[in-house]
């Protein structure tokens, strides 16, 4: 056995920190493991350094066992099936509403009277889309997001309902509204329940879901409406959608229901986020001027936006511009309360993932409202070839909004500035391709739908990824606030890129114009968008990571 002076002076091989001897440390007893050999070193039976090897290695052995019987996470497997179920069905019956009605809307008003004021079908409808969007955001990250969508799909069912009984146009319009308000909750309510519900590793993928919830019923809702309409009737296009929108709440709202308020930590049964440190509560404020809460405030924002777009639709320069800028003035006043500070001026982070969705989308839907015209007019298409184009453009959606939400870990964490910039760019390429093959005669006119593919599969990449990227960085009781500010701008880009579009047409043939010259400032317009959009990427992420 070594002597003290030895067993002090030697110098063992470093076994690392777990066998360093803290201060103060008693020295073992004789016997012990730590002195069965004569010889410490490396190879001694028993040292720390190849303990912590013997059970570094029993752990390796141990985890591929477990992995091999653990089930992969999905958002199709308990805990979260059902409420995947209830949200993509929510989001698909609110766009069939939204957009399937297009198709027996003529039938309707012509049925109630309503030919004059036709416009108002889809107006009303996009109008409350956005008081709903803001007021169900709101009441989200003060209550959690049970309590409104249990509120949204029930003001929506009663919508559906007054809409399919009604006598008149006016009463019909009264439904459209309250539809709307349901649209723009469910809508909202859907990516905050994504953000509150889901890990991380798992919300790309639903984001992605809810695209195609929106997409395909966007799709083929105007058959199918057409169909009902021609074998039952038209108010069977709202009142068979009752039942289905109780299937929808009963599936996602006991889930939801659990989580309790945004930041709420051990609720039992809820699923569990990636940890996350919880925003300290915020100090308690005087309250609030009804005039200057959110939705009052999105009531002027509807008001404005309303008058925007009345002012559109005019023939006369003299009354067109200047009606459409006090409505922009308006809208432009109310949008800073309803949005996140700093949208207006491209701040980084969840503002700048707001202003990603109003270009993403004003220059998708900007282009894609007037494809339609362009092949029927211009290349004399019949309108199921043209159809093809609209059809080609959803599918790469879905496929490029799967793909990235498959391929969004690598980007878990660190700004996704590179594939929302490619999403961008692609969607760039795809408008020009598609305005070629509508607007030049010696390109083939079925360019235009392989344009609009291209284009698709842009918007799906760009649109899933900014998503995931701005709700990523939303605290956790801000995320109302940011799903319903995407959801506004998304709404605000639809109506007023179509509004333009469509002012751009009426101006030229009231001023001996062609559908050319329309259609060719309506796309550079769009075009502008993606590429401002490319820019605005890099913007994603307050700092670069």
């Amino acid at each position: 056995m070594p002597s003290e002076q030895e067993a002090t002076t030697r110098k063992a091989p470093e076994p690392g920190p777990a066998a360093q001897e803290s201060p103060g440390q008693e020295v073992p007893a004789q016997g012990s493991a730590a002195q069965e050999s004569p010889e410490p070193g490396p190879t001694a039976h028993g040292s720390p350094a190849q303990e912590s090897r013997t059970q570094s290695s029993t752990r390796s052995r141990a985890q591929p066992a477990a992995a091999a019987t653990a089930r992969p996470e999905s958002v199709f497997r308990a805990p979260y099936s059902a409420l995947t179920w209830g949200i993509v069905l929510s989001v698909g019956l609110v766009a069939f509403e939204s957009m399937g009605v297009a198709t027996v809307l003529p039938e309707i008003a012509g049925r109630l009277g309503g030919l004059n004021a036709y416009g108002w079908g889809l107006s009303a409808l996009m109008l409350a889309n956005l008081i709903g969007t803001v007021a169900a955001g709101v009441a989200a990250d003060r209550h959690g997001p049970a309590r409104p969508l249990t509120l949204g799909l029930a003001v929506f069912a009663v919508g559906c309902a007054l809409a399919g009984a009604a006598p008149n146009w006016p009463a019909f319009l009264a439904g459209r509204f309250l539809q709307g308000l349901g649209v723009g909750a469910v809508m909202a309510l859907a990516y905050t329940a994504i953000a509150l519900a889901y890990p991380q590793r798992l919300r790309a993928r639903m984001f992605a879901l809810v695209s195609g919830g929106w997409t395909v019923p966007s799709l083929v809702g105007p058959s199918i409406a057409a169909v009902i309409a021609d074998h039952v009737s038209w108010r069977g296009v709202f009142v068979l959608l009752l039942p289905l929108i109780a299937v929808a709440a009963t599936l996602a709202l006991p889930q939801l229901r659990r989580l309790g308020r945004p930041g709420n930590a051990g609720d039992p049964g809820s699923p569990a986020p990636d940890p996350v440190s919880a925003p300290a509560p915020a100090p308690a404020t005087e309250a609030t001027p009804w005039w200057s809460t959110p939705v009052a405030r999105s009531v002027l924002l509807a008001a404005g936006t309303g008058l925007l777009l009345a002012g559109l639709q005019l023939r006369q320069l003299a009354l067109l511009i200047p009606l459409s800028a006090v409505g922009a003035a308006i809208a432009v006043l109310a949008l800073r309360r309803v949005t996140p500070a700093g949208t207006l001026t491209v701040r980084r982070g969840v503002p700048t993932g707001v202003v990603l969705r109003f270009l993403l989308c004003g220059a998708y839907f900007g282009s894609e409202a007037f494809l339609p015209l362009g092949l029927v007019r211009l290349r004399e298409l019949s309108a199921t070839e043209a159809g093809l184009g609209l059809s080609a453009g959803a599918i790469t959606w879905v496929l490029g909004a799967t793909w990235q939400g498959r391929a969004d870990s690598r980007w878990s964490g660190r700004s996704r500035a590179a594939p929302i910039a490619a999403g961008f760019a692609v969607l760039l390429v795809g408008i020009a391709v598609m305005a070629l093959g509508v607007l030049v005669d010696a390109v083939p006119a079925l360019t235009a739908v392989a344009g609009w593919a291209i284009g698709g599969a842009g918007m799906g990449v760009a649109f899933n990824a900014a998503t995931t990227d701005a709700m990523e960085q939303a605290a956790a009781d801000k995320q109302g606030e940011a799903s319903g500010s995407m959801q506004l701008a998304q709404t605000l880009a639809v109506a007023v890129l179509s509004g333009l579009g469509g002012a751009a047409v009426t101006l030229s043939a009231a001023h001996g114009g062609s559908v050319t010259l329309a259609l060719t400032v309506t796309f550079a317009l769009t075009a502008a968008l993606a590429a401002a959009g490319i820019l605005a990427a890099r913007r994603i992420r307050p700092t670069t990571t």
